[in-house]
């Protein structure tokens, strides 16, 4: 367990989470992305790849806590998934667990079979070309110089049961190479802009899909996250703070 490491809180203290001093960070992507999954799932297999300090599926864990759900992130630092182990079990959830794995070797153990989970979740290193941070930790997260984005989805989709669903947040600009990857693969693809305010560029999306489906994409109502003096707009406010579902806010 790493000796230093902050006691900080999700959801307007909903959930607990511990994460490092000097290392890599959840951010409100994480958050966001949590909220994309339908609050229906049932009797559900829930796999994060690249769990990071356990925020999305912290999240996700809190909204589904009552609908017989089983969540594993897979994560490459250890000091990173003994963390996220301490925020499931203080915030009592038992139906959730980390292990360490690189993704880029072959995996079939006893936590994780190919084509066996239901959705997959994944806020995937996005800072291909940028230059790596000096700490470690970050690098590692941000900067995954030797799988790249292609390498990391195509292991989400084969994680996929058939038809299973793939929820991820990115840069707006990985868009295009985001669909060429997915193309034929998967389908019923769903692009959700995120715009920090209004009159700025999206900065980030996220992106639903469906393994082997042929449903057409579509692009979906963009969120605002703030409004004009800098504060949560309401839809903000919702999902940021009271953990509430996109789809349910944006009735899709």
């Amino acid at each position: 367990m790493p000796e230093n490491y902050t006691n900080d809180y999700l959801l307007d203290k909903k959930v607990k989470i511990y994460q490092p001093i000097d290392g890599y960070r959840a951010s409100s992507d994480a958050v966001l992305l949590s909220a994309m999954p339908d609050s229906n799932l049932r009797n559900t297999r829930i796999l994060d790849v690249g769990s990071g300090t356990g925020a999305i599926s912290l999240c996700l864990a809190h909204r589904l806590q009552n609908n017989n759900v089983q969540i594993i992130g897979l994560e490459l630092q250890e000091e990173l998934v003994e963390l996220s182990d301490k925020s499931a079990k203080d915030n009592g959830f038992s139906f959730l667990n980390y292990y360490q794995a690189d993704i880029r070797q072959k995996l079939k153990t006893e936590f994780y079979k190919p084509c066996s989970f239901d959705v997959v979740v994944s806020n995937p290193p996005y800072s291909e070309h940028d230059m790596p941070s000096p700490n470690s930790s970050k690098a590692t997260a941000h900067n995954h110089h030797d799988f790249d984005l292609q390498s990391w989805l195509t292991f989400c989709l084969k994680s996929l049961k058939p038809f299973g669903k793939l929820y991820m947040i990115n840069r707006a600009e990985a868009l295009s190479d985001i669909c060429c990857i997915l193309h034929g693969k998967a389908g019923n693809i769903n692009i959700l802009p995120i715009y920090s305010k209004q009159g700025q560029t999206a900065k980030r999306i996220i992106i639903s899909a469906q393994k082997d489906s042929k449903t057409p994409s579509r692009i979906l109502p963009p969120i605002f996250v703030h409004d004009d003096s800098g504060k949560y707009s309401e839809i903000g406010e919702k999902i940021l703070r009271q953990g509430l579902s996109v789809r349910e806010l944006l009735n899709i």
